[in-house]
């Protein structure tokens, strides 16, 4: 059964059968939004509510980009007191977006609203820290992709001033979320993971670097494990939601990616994922990093999953692309339905232009069309001439990097792959489900959309008895959710052709 939101996307309701279910709620904060989801679980029934759905909104203050934390904190707050009114609630599980923090003083209070990774604080900053730790050292230790944002840059481009001065505590965003619903004070290690400040090889904060880079061990709090108990509501926390104060709040795979891969539905073998939403996350689960030189020149990166696993992938500019040009379209008054973008998409013409959507140009916000637009003329293309060339642009540009991302991770992995998993919000966009099945060759299974809140959800109920281990998990998502299965189609020759447009941009040092 489903139910529109005030934006008109399906939600999963409960049915009657799973009504008196244990519930628990998500919060799950991505880059647009935030939402509070509320999931029962049974041995044959996994069910989701959207109780609360509100906005993400960055911030430009004078210092740079800002996200509004005690916006999404209140939201939050109303989503919990509405989910209670929905009955009891078992716990209560945080996942987020990774590398940003907040930075606590002595007394526990936040220095300031967290800068957005977006921030252009930290252009130039990487060659400061390669100075005291090469890249190439710093990759044998953390395992961790180069992208600009990354903590550690994060970190070093402030060096000096007071906020890190007098910071004594940081903690990574779902981290501050719970800190602020319990008092408790800890770090999940799968968003700990994406810091550059976390040795992929013991799976503990790494003692080399943070010596190296002169910052305080003690900024860095204990390690959680997803399933961990992180402490009960805080009074005014209860009082405000109407949750019993006694409600636990469950350390999940706060990494909102590392929830979306416990969700994928794989019961064989040999799997790819990728989880699409503003990036795409494309890789392989593994039980150990690889470490290698040529993983490093290639960008992978080796970030935790629950249960010890290793997500080898890496981040591409996914949707992201999509979402900034209807925002300049919408400012130009001109249609950013996105049906109606997908309708025109599948009839402009096929690979008239391609992009590397990680080129430098895309990270930041702004004029998205004029940016695709000049790297296809600059690359000798055709220039895409209407809303539906530039969305077909960025799709068939976005299976490609499917393709090339996932040959690469199963060579450097040395895994065979027989199939892909697309999970998350593009699993919905059909047209990029089938682009990415013809571009690998290989079969694609979408769904579920709502991978994140699933995996959030699961953890919770693990940590409750009432699921078993991470294959278990699985079984009970490809059993209970839709899911759609893509054929690939035609040859390899014209993604090769399309391929050989383009040069991926310099990624490291």
């Amino acid at each position: 059964m489903s139910r529109p939101h005030r934006g008109g996307t399906p939600v999963t309701t409960t049915p009657p059968s799973s009504a008196f279910a244990p519930a628990f709620a998500a919060v799950d904060l991505g880059a647009t939004s935030g939402r509070v989801i509320l999931g029962r679980v049974g041995p044959d029934n996994l069910d989701l509510t959207e109780a609360h759905r509100f906005p993400n909104t960055p911030v430009r203050l004078p210092d740079g980009l800002r996200w509004d934390v005690l916006a999404l904190f209140q939201g939050i707050l109303d989503g919990l007191r509405e989910a209670a009114r929905s009955g009891g609630v078992a716990s209560v599980g945080v996942d987020t977006w990774a590398v940003d923090y907040g930075l606590l003083d002595a007394d526990g209070a936040l220095l300031g609203q967290p800068f957005h990774y977006r921030d252009d604080r930290t252009d130039g900053v990487a060659e400061h820290v390669w100075a005291a730790v090469g890249p190439a050292e710093l990759y044998g230790i953390t395992g961790l992709q180069h992208l600009p944002f990354n903590t550690v840059f994060q970190l070093a481009s402030t060096a000096g001033t007071v906020q890190t001065d007098v910071a004594r505590t940081l903690l990574l965003m779902p981290d501050l979320l719970i800190h602020w619903l319990t008092g408790s004070v800890g770090a999940e290690e799968t968003n700990a993971s994406t810091t550059g400040l976390f040795d992929a090889r013991t799976g503990t904060w790494s003692q080399e670097i943070l010596g190296r880079l002169s910052l305080d061990p003690g900024l860095l709090p204990p390690l959680r494990a997803p399933g961990d108990p992180a402490g009960t509501l805080l009074p005014h926390v209860a009082g405000y939601t109407g949750l019993d104060a006694r409600t636990p709040v469950t350390t999940v795979a706060s990494h909102d990616t590392a929830s979306a891969v416990v969700a994928v539905p794989a019961t064989k073998p040999d799997f790819a994922y990728i989880s699409c939403g503003t990036w795409s996350l494309a890789g392989l689960e593994l039980d150990a990093p690889v470490l290698s030189e040529e993983s490093r020149a290639a960008n992978f990166t080796n970030e935790r999953g629950v249960d010890g696993t290793i997500r080898y992938l890496r981040n591409i500019m996914g949707m992201w692309l999509l979402e900034e040009c209807r925002r300049t379209w919408d400012r130009d008054g001109l249609p950013t339905h996105i049906p109606t973008l997908l309708a025109d998409a599948a009839q402009a013409r096929p690979f008239a232009s391609v992009v590397d959507p990680d080129a430098p140009e895309f990270l930041a916000p702004g004029d998205m069309p004029a940016r695709i637009r000049d790297f296809c003329a600059r690359t000798g293309q055709g220039v895409p001439d209407s809303q539906g060339a530039v969305v077909r642009c960025i799709l068939e540009s976005l299976a490609l990097a499917h393709r090339r991302t996932l040959r690469q991770a199963a060579e450097l992995a040395g895994r065979d792959i027989t199939h892909v998993h697309l999970v998350g919000g593009g699993s919905r966009n059909d047209l990029l489900c089938q682009l990415t099945a013809d571009a690998t060759g290989l079969p694609v299974v979408a769904g579920p959309t709502e991978a994140t809140a699933l995996g959030n959800i699961l953890v919770q109920a693990r940590a409750a008895g009432l699921v078993g281990d991470l294959a278990a998990m699985r079984r009970l998502i490809a059993r209970t959710q839709h899911l759609r299965h893509y054929t690939p189609r035609g040859g390899s020759a014209v993604w090769d052709a399309a391929a050989a447009r383009i040069a991926p941009a310099p990624r490291n040092s």
